[in-house]
């Protein structure tokens, strides 16, 4: 390196700087040259980086080369001397030494000189290309000045430039105060930029700290007259809170002052204001630079002490009411800086931005009831003076949506219209904000001038007054665009609308047109009148709905009727109807006969005519779509099944899912909820396996759980999980559980279907129907289904999971236990352990047993847990292999010889099959004597009554084999057959009677009677009309209340549920239809019988609301572990007590019971 050529010196200046780059922020962060000279010493200590600095390397390369033959010489020499014994100590007094020696060489000595030259030719050159740099640009920022009055308005002013690209200089108090002193106003402007300009290169903290501030914050104010803003702007970009508040606060001063000074007009006429006039030109520099501020504030002010925020917030409102409150008193209007920040910030970004947090929103707030309510009066006032202006020439608004349309491209000039406009929609953007929030809203009504009263939402009344001026354009810019978007936010956040003058308002062409009246176009506002359910106005709605669908109306054209028009009210309809509430407002007028008859007109119609298909194909999406949502309800769904349409809305919907399409822009969680409802009824699920939606299912699950149908993952398996239900197939898991859940999608996708149990199944064949799932992932009883799967543990254990959430529904386990004997092959499974290993499938198949073979409530019975447990001794583990029957075989015998007498043979051996159906036992163990692996507790007597209540039932069928008892026993598994599923009520009632077989009959007789008995009795309203529909009222009916209060008393369950894609009526539909069994407790199920008996059943309902708030914590907690709908279904309802609920529920009545209890009554005319 002696002789250093041009190409090393280049490369040395690139290092160098890439170096001094990397570091920079350290640099200018010292508060002095001293304290940057010792972070550079020292750097190696303060940089993690420092050894991976390309300069560094070559530094270390270059001593290599130089040094490396010196140290190596060294080395030998030290190892062949006499005295290698004095430096053997150890490795550190050797490298001491080879140190010592190598610094002293003169080797050394000329390495070091030459890099000190090299480093100060480098450091030189660098030096002077910064130089030129600085004059080239003072040379190139001259030339900006010279040409910037000649230049139009483009985004060429300092504000823009970043920080970053900026260098400082360290600067002493004595300059400071010499920079003051020629920013004075008596100094030549000459001398005062040439002071700004040396300003600018300071650290903007250390000029608000200098002792001289106050001077310069004064000759600034009067230099921010000159077209320089780059000191503002610096200081915006790289100050902290406390420097740009002052910056702020003297800029909007300054802007204010010059308002004062110049007191532009507004332009009138056919006059126009040119923003490259000198004047205007600066003030809109000076606005954007602090709307700018006003946007990026909000990032960072939570971090510093109010005050800081208030004094922005106070600085901003003063300035824009500057003229509001001490402007001219003369006929002439003046220009005003809200003008001009509306040119910039049209939609009011700004105040939006500071009313989203509550932080800063109190405060705004506060100073505008306090000090700034003119504003707010100002703002009024434009969109009042807008509207009217609109009424007076309705042609006013094409040209002023030329600004709108035309906002892309730069212009020089404005016209008084265009303002106007631009101030109305900034207005109206800071009013629509203000009003969504309560404390916003208590600052009106306001004073108005030239106009009545207070106005509170008169604006919106007088823009939605005319409508011919608002509806003639759909920009997102167009005053109706504007204020249906604040409508519509009103709507979803408050209920200010619902009052009779803003509905009216917004009613007034419906009404027209229902009047025979004509009217241009209202389409405008249909999108913000579905939350009005509550009011007169759903009521109109539907009217005209009905009408449009009819083609009764002759105001309206044949194009308008069966087009947009129709469409988008129906959409309105179908938000009203959608929930409970709704249906219940809307369900006197048929829309759902009326829709399914435009639908099959128009499908008949489709057949003749092949022309205009994609038209025709969206009217059948839209039809198919409303009435698709009408099964978002339980009672909807019932309306739904009636029109005779569920197949094509549910072959629609999968069609809509499998191409992953969105609901609709007011449904934010799919169809996971609607397929939760369709499937809760045997109609539902029968549409839902003839759409593909089942299939689609299990072959979805599959391919997560073992594979697909590529190659690939056929051949690379992926890695077995820990959990049975780990993340890939956990959605799977829960839309089977949500399919699954009701006993009857269970009979219908499982009765009288046998299992396949091939003696062979290929790795590449795929499961297609419940029934192929049930035999390849829990009736795994053979080698052959063994070794089909490729993660037998985890497919087998995730089967048997789902099999304990399928049993947790009685009547679904007495069908699986019938047709395909699920406890044998548990048992069976649990023999085969022969070597006792506790593994996930011996203790999941353990559990599943006792849930199935033991019946109680929460401290009734208690289950094994699935995780091993530590303890102090050897954990002891016992096999189960057989099923204990009761010891009362006396009772038994006594039993079977009494129906013995009244009955053949063959009638008595059916008994027996069914008696062993139902005698729900407790496991025991082998007859070794391991300690048992499990411990439940049963009460004793409860048990008892078990056993017996089994008797009483097989004596329903055979002492009464005509009578309407006969059905209500144990079904066969068919729709047409009669009543699936076991009468649970029958069982509850001869607990109640301490098993005595006539008082029993003589009250279920009696019961029968009672309209009670249509919903605590599934079984006995089976045999009625009622339910020849094929879904029951307890679930169109008591479920559908209970969703209803659910949402408007319990909100957070209500929307827990919603999200989690499960139904709280399909949850209560199971717990009604098995009579709360292994939910609650004996005595809380006495309760529930004798008070829906005794007080009505609309107590029905209120206990399933209570149940579900008692439940709030846990469902709020599950839902968001993804668990809801195990947890329902598997846990038991523990700590619930009916008498804890009763005042809960009384209320409920007070509010509730003219709704509930009048529909009840009315079941027979809502099927028919």
């Amino acid at each position: 390196m002696s002789q250093l050529s041009a190409e090393d010196e280049v490369e040395l200046q690139s290092l160098l700087k890439q170096l001094l780059k990397s570091i920079s922020d350290k640099i200018s962060g010292a508060p002095s040259t001293e304290c940057a000279e010792e972070l550079l010493l020292h750097l190696e200590e303060t940089d993690r980086n420092f050894h991976n600095y390309e300069f560094v390397k070559y530094l270390r390369q270059h001593v290599e080369n130089s040094m490396g033959a010196v140290v190596d010489e060294e080395l030998k020499n030290l190892s062949r001397a006499e005295g290698q014994h004095a430096v053997g100590a150890g490795h550190d007094t050797l490298t001491h030494a080879v140190t010592r020696r190598t610094r002293d060489s003169a080797e050394y000595q000329q390495m070091t000189q030459t890099l000190k030259n090299t480093m100060i030719v480098v450091v030189e050159s660098l030096i002077n290309k910064f130089e030129e740099d600085q004059l080239r640009k003072e040379e190139m920022h001259r030339e900006m000045e010279s040409s910037q009055s000649n230049s139009q308005f483009i985004d060429n002013c300092s504000d823009s430039d970043s920080s970053f690209n900026q260098s400082y200089a360290f600067i002493r108090q004595e300059q400071l105060q010499v920079l003051a002193e020629k920013l004075d106003s008596n100094k030549p402007k000459e001398v005062r930029c040439e002071a700004l300009r040396a300003l600018c290169c300071a650290p903007p903290s250390d000029v608000l700290s200098c002792e001289s501030w106050s001077v310069l914050r004064k000759n600034l104010c009067v230099a921010l007259s000159d077209p320089d803003l780059s000191f503002f702007a610096k200081s915006f970009s790289s100050s902290p809170l406390n420097v740009t508040r002052e910056i702020y606060t003297s800029l909007a001063k300054s802007v204010e002052t010059s308002f004062l000074i110049h007191k532009l007009s507004f332009p009138s006429g056919s006059a126009a204001v040119n923003i490259n006039s000198p004047e205007i030109s600066q003030l809109l520099k000076q606005v954007r630079l602090l709307n700018d501020f006003q946007k990026e504030v909000t990032n960072f002010w939570i971090r510093h002490p109010e005050k800081y925020m208030e004094e922005i917030i106070e600085s901003t409102f003063s300035l824009l009411s500057f003229h509001h409150e001490r402007g001219s008193t003369g006929a002439e209007k003046m220009l005003e800086p809200v003008h001009l920040l509306a040119l910039l910030d049209i939609k009011a970004t700004w105040f939006i931005k500071w009313m989203h947090g509550y932080y800063s929103r109190t405060v705004v707030l506060r100073l505008l009831e306090r000090k700034y309510k003119s504003l707010i009066v100002a703002a009024l006032q434009q969109c009042l003076h807008y509207s009217e202006s609109c009424e007076l020439n309705d042609g006013n608004l094409i040209l002023l949506l030329v600004f709108v349309v035309s906002g892309s491209v730069q212009r020089s000039v404005y016209s008084r219209k265009e303002l106007e406009y631009s101030s109305f929609v900034h207005s109206l953007c800071v009013l629509g904000k203000l009003i969504i929030y309560t404390n916003g809203r208590k600052l009106f009504p306001v004073k108005v001038r030239k106009h009545k009263g207070g106005a509170r939402l008169s604006y919106f009344q007088t823009l939605l007054r005319h409508q011919n001026c608002l509806s003639l354009c759909s920009d997102s810019l167009s005053p109706s665009c504007l204020v249906m978007e604040v409508l519509w936010t009103l709507c979803e956040r408050t209920e200010c609308l619902l009052q009779t003058p803003v509905i009216g308002t917004l009613l007034a062409p419906v009404i027209a047109l229902l009047a025979g009246q004509k009217h241009d176009c209202f389409l405008c506002f249909w999108d913000v009148l579905s939350p009005l359910c509550r009011t007169f106005a759903a009521h109109i709605i539907a009217e005209f709905t009905l009408k449009l669908l009819d083609k009764t109306l002759p105001s309206l054209s044949e194009s308008d009727a069966t087009g947009a028009l129709c469409g988008a009210f129906i959409f309105v309809c179908r938000q009203i109807y959608n929930t409970c509430k709704g249906l219940q407002v809307l369900r006197t007028y048929g829309l759902h006969i009326a829709l399914a008859s435009a639908w099959k007109k128009f499908f008949c119609l489709s057949w003749a005519s092949v022309s205009d298909f994609g038209p025709r194909l969206v009217w059948e999406e839209t039809l198919l779509d409303s009435l698709l949502n009408f099964a978002a309800t339980p009672k909807g769904l019932l309306l739904l099944q009636q029109t005779g349409a569920i197949n094509e809305c549910i072959s629609y919907m999968f069609s809509r899912f499998t191409r992953k399409l969105q609901v609709s822009r007011c449904e934010k969680f799919g169809y996971g909820v609607m397929v939760t409802q369709v499937a809760a009824t045997a109609p539902g699920v029968v549409a839902l396996q003839s759409s593909g939606f089942v299939q689609a299912l299990v072959v979805e699950l599959w391919s997560a759980l073992e594979c697909g149908s590529d190659d690939i993952r056929v051949v690379h398996p992926r890695p077995t999980p820990m959990d049975h239900t780990d993340g890939i197939c956990h959605k799977s898991f829960l839309s089977l559980v949500n399919l699954l859940s009701s006993s009857q999608s269970v009979w219908e996708l499982l009765g009288r279907r046998s299992l396949a149990n091939k003696s062979e199944y290929t790795l590449r064949e795929m499961p297609t129907s419940i029934p192929d799932l049930i035999d390849r992932l829990i009736v795994v009883n053979s080698d052959v289904k063994i070794q089909s799967l490729f993660h037998y543990e985890q497919s087998h254990t995730f089967g048997l999971r789902l099999l304990s959430v399928l049993c947790c529904c009685l009547d679904s386990f007495l069908l699986l236990e019938s047709q395909y004997n699920i406890c044998s092959v548990l048992l069976q499974g649990q023999r085969e352990n022969v070597a006792i290993i506790i593994d996930s499938l011996s203790v999941e198949r353990n559990h599943v047993l006792v849930r199935v073979n033991v019946v109680g409530g929460p401290s009734e019975r208690k289950l094994p847990s699935r995780r091993l447990q530590e303890v102090s001794s050897v954990f002891d583990f016992s096999n189960f292999t057989r099923l204990h029957r009761t010891s009362d075989d006396n009772h038994k015998r006594d039993v079977f010889n009494e129906l013995s007498l009244r009955t053949t043979s063959d009638r008595i051996e059916n008994g027996r099959n069914k008696f062993r159906q139902l005698n729900f036992n407790y496991l025991q163990t082998s007859s070794d004597d391991l300690t048992v692996w499990f411990k439940f507790k049963l009460v004793g007597v409860f048990k008892c009554k078990i056993i017996s209540t089994c008797c009483f039932l097989v004596r329903l069928v055979f002492l009464f084999p005509t009578s309407p008892f006969a059905s209500l026993t144990l079904p066969p598994v068919s729709l047409q057959d009669g009543y699936l599923g076991h009468d649970w009520l029958s069982s509850t009632v001869f607990l109640l009677m301490a098993g005595n077989t006539d008082r029993s009959l003589d009250l279920l007789l009696s019961l029968s009677s009672l309209l009670t008995s249509a919903f605590i009795w599934p079984a006995r309203i089976h045999a009625s009309e009622v339910a020849e529909s094929g879904i029951s009222p307890v679930y169109w009916c008591t479920a559908h209340y209970v969703e209803m209060l659910l949402k408007a008393e319990v909100p957070l369950v209500h929307s827990a549920f919603r999200m989690s894609g499960f139904t709280p009526s399909q949850m209560c539909f199971h717990w009604l239809t098995q009579c709360f069994w292994n939910y609650l407790d004996w005595t809380e199920i006495c309760h529930y019988v004798c008070t829906c008996v005794v007080m009505g059943p609309d107590y029905q309902v209120y206990l399933c609301v209570a149940i579900l708030k008692h439940l709030q914590p846990e469902i709020l907690q599950r839902t968001q572990s993804l668990e809801l709908q195990v947890f329902l279904k598997e846990e038991p309802i523990r700590g619930f007590r009916f008498s804890s609920y009763l005042d809960f529920m009384l209320d409920l009545e007070r509010r509730y019971r003219n709704i509930v209890l009048t529909d009840m009554k009315n079941i027979k005319n809502t099927v028919q």
